[in-house]
């Protein structure tokens, strides 16, 4: 009789730790940044049509990096969460810190008994009422939650992408500010990426009860030139 071909543990998550990585690097990046009246989301995304940035609930935006189907499957159940959650109790009682703990369960269970697991990371980012209350929860392939407060960074090279936004980060910024900073980043010192190249959305706290607005393409040219305050 032949003995069951054994893999340790270990190896078996070190190699569903890599193989999604590999797939989450092969994808563009994006930067969340908070500034003076919300937070700004800046993708690398050429398509029209298909959106790496989305909203969830009144205050509450959804990003994900990797592979599309899989974290736009995500951005359903989120959605599906957050309205079912408003309907029976209270509009005010969906919350970016539940949202993330019910993603990391999926994550996570997927991660530890799916023979594939996940290769997306995502982002959940809540605006609140005041600057004390933004949120970012950055939750990775295997469930992992970090909970971000001045900037976060998703996808491939993520690491000098982050050192780049934490350099030009500060409390001050505006709008246009944040915009350019993530735009910036996301280029490096070798290219310089243009409105058609990038996919921008804003959670800010003057828009009334749905704080979510995506950002045409001709406003995001004129944010990407104009220096002055927006």
């Amino acid at each position: 009789m032949n003995m069951p071909f054994y893999v340790a543990p270990e190896q078996v998550m070190k190699d569903r730790a890599d193989y999604a990585r590999k797939g989450i690097a092969r994808g563009r990046a994006l930067v969340a940044v908070r500034y003076v009246d919300g937070i700004a989301i800046v993708a690398e995304n050429s398509s029209e049509t298909l959106r790496k940035v989305s909203e969830i609930y009144d205050r509450i935006a959804f990003a994900g990096v990797g592979r599309y189907n899989e974290f736009d499957q995500l951005r359903v159940a989120g959605v599906r969460a957050a309205d079912l959650k408003g309907f029976q109790y209270s509009r005010d009682d969906v919350d970016a810190r539940s949202l993330a703990n019910q993603y990391a369960q999926i994550l996570g269970q997927i991660f530890t008994h799916e023979m594939k697991p996940m290769e997306v990371e995502i982002l959940v980012a809540e605006v609140g009422l005041e600057p004390d209350g933004d949120q970012m929860f950055h939750i990775l392939y295997d469930g992992t939650v970090v909970d971000q407060r001045n900037h976060a960074t998703l996808g491939g090279d993520a690491v000098p992408i982050s050192g780049r936004i934490a350099e030009s980060f500060d409390e001050a910024l505006d709008a246009g500010a944040a915009v350019r900073a993530g735009a910036a980043a996301l280029g490096g010192p070798d290219r310089t990426l243009t409105a058609t190249d990038l996919e921008v959305a804003l959670l800010a706290r003057g828009n009334g009860r749905r704080c979510f607005n995506r950002l045409t393409d001709e406003r995001v040219a004129a944010l990407l030139v104009d220096a002055s305050p927006s």
